[in-house]
């Protein structure tokens, strides 16, 4: 497998953008966003500026919903030690995915573009409703057209249901006045298979 780092106006298999996002993704072609935790690759004992476990979260969300792959930078020291920073937020991320990695392995881009309230990743008949501002109305509104749903939960909350009705081209999921999550709170729509 070969990439677009090779030059030459050379393709590859896939394209590494570096250090950011590309706005609609790369749609029809496979891609991973190469990016570092502070603002160099590899070690550098002066860069201090650290990115928050809000801002790597979100970023792994946000490229999981455009299809691609987020591909971080660990830089160890010249002892072969992963700097504290870096073990702390790799912890954090870690800990979000243990509650929420289905959102994210094995899925594909959002089918309904970029939300108001965050970002949206798909899995067969399932949108994985990645909330970053959540609702103070309790209702999450969907744009989706002709779509009805047969059920919502809080990935978090598996067991807690969650009631969804169609309101002209929205499906509408009431949900608690508070997500489980600060960062990202993920809602689970299955939709009907038509």
């Amino acid at each position: 497998i070969t990439n677009n780092r090779l030059g030459g106006g050379y393709d590859g298999d896939l394209s590494t953008p570096e250090q950011r996002i590309p706005a609609t993704g790369m749609p029809g072609v496979d891609w991973e966003t190469c990016m570092t935790m502070n603002d160099t690759w590899g070690f550098k004992s002066y860069d201090e500026n650290w990115k928050s476990d809000e801002q790597l979260i979100r970023t792994l969300v946000e490229t999981a919903s455009k299809g691609g792959n987020f591909l971080l930078n660990v830089g160890p020291t010249p002892e072969g030690l992963i700097p504290r920073a870096s073990v702390q937020r790799l912890a954090a991320m870690g800990k979000w995915m243990a509650v929420n990695s289905e959102s994210i392995y094995g899925t594909t881009a959002s089918p309904i573009g970029r939300p108001d309230w965050g970002y949206c990743t798909a899995k067969g008949n399932r949108l994985y409703l990645h909330v970053f501002d959540w609702p103070d109305d309790g209702k999450l509104s969907v744009d989706l057209p002709n779509a009805s749903a047969s059920g919502a939960y809080l990935l978090a909350q598996k067991k807690a249901k969650l009631a969804v009705v169609t309101e002209g081209d929205k499906l509408v999921v009431s949900v608690p006045p508070e997500g489980p999550d600060a960062i990202d709170s993920v809602v689970v729509l299955t939709l009907d298979a038509k």
